[in-house]
């Protein structure tokens, strides 16, 4: 979720992060909320919620504190 005073210049890095990651085929999709919001993206084949954890919060938008990352495990059927 973006947090007040939102800095839209992190958005290239922030595209750049999502571009590596899916380059490296743990992205499987993502995307902006249509309040703009935020955003979310959906990880495969993270061995955990904590490294799951981790690569979230190496995004430039956390990094920056532009936005509240939050990292929620999902098991789907």
């Amino acid at each position: 979720m973006r947090r007040p005073g939102f800095d839209a210049g992190l958005l290239p890095a922030h595209a750049a992060f999502l571009d590596e990651l899916r380059a490296r085929g743990v992205l499987e999709t993502s995307g902006g909320f249509a309040d703009r919001s935020g955003g979310a993206y959906l990880l495969r084949g993270i061995a955990d919620v904590e490294e799951a954890r981790r690569i979230a919060m190496s995004d430039p938008l956390a990094i920056h504190g532009a936005s509240s990352i939050v990292v929620h495990e999902w098991h789907t059927r």
